[in-house]
């Protein structure tokens, strides 16, 4: 594994592969020049770069990161979000639930799966009504995400 300077530096300047890899190599690291670098990758102008940045943050499992978070789940791109999603349930902050309800009406399908999946995994019962909302929705995987999270949310 290469040393946290040089993946720093990958992070900010490599290639797209080059800062993705960056970005997934410092999210398993502790030092503390870590997270302001993984959180200014959630600016990088590749998405695929944001995802892997939003990834690790997950990987840290630090609440410190929800805010930082909280930024990307409103990225333009449905895979960021989603990526943002993902770092959240491994984080697991209760309170990060009201960052995760109202993407339970984004306009990309998997997002919305993912903020139901998310939700039942954190517990919180504020958003039993906003997933009992999802009853309707056009998709089978919408609903049967949301039916799943009530379970786990009423059981």
């Amino acid at each position: 594994m290469a040393d946290i300077t040089t993946l720093l530096s990958d992070l900010l300047k490599g290639s797209i592969a080059k800062r993705k890899a960056a970005a997934k190599a410092l999210g398993t690291m502790s030092d503390d020049r870590v997270f302001p670098a993984l959180a200014g990758a959630l600016a990088d102008p590749h998405p695929a770069v944001r995802c892997e940045a939003a990834l690790a943050l997950g990987r840290r499992e630090d609440a410190a990161s929800v805010p930082t978070l909280a930024k990307a789940l409103r990225d333009d791109e449905p895979a960021v979000r989603a990526a943002a999603l993902e770092a959240l349930g491994r984080i697991r902050d209760p309170g990060s639930a009201t960052l995760v309800i109202p993407l339970l009406h984004d306009r990309e399908r998997e997002v919305r799966i993912g903020a139901a999946v998310i939700l039942g995994k954190l517990g919180n019962r504020e958003a039993v009504a906003p997933l009992t909302g999802l009853k309707n929705d056009p998709f089978s995987e919408v609903r049967d995400a949301a039916d799943e999270a009530l379970r786990r949310l009423t059981k």
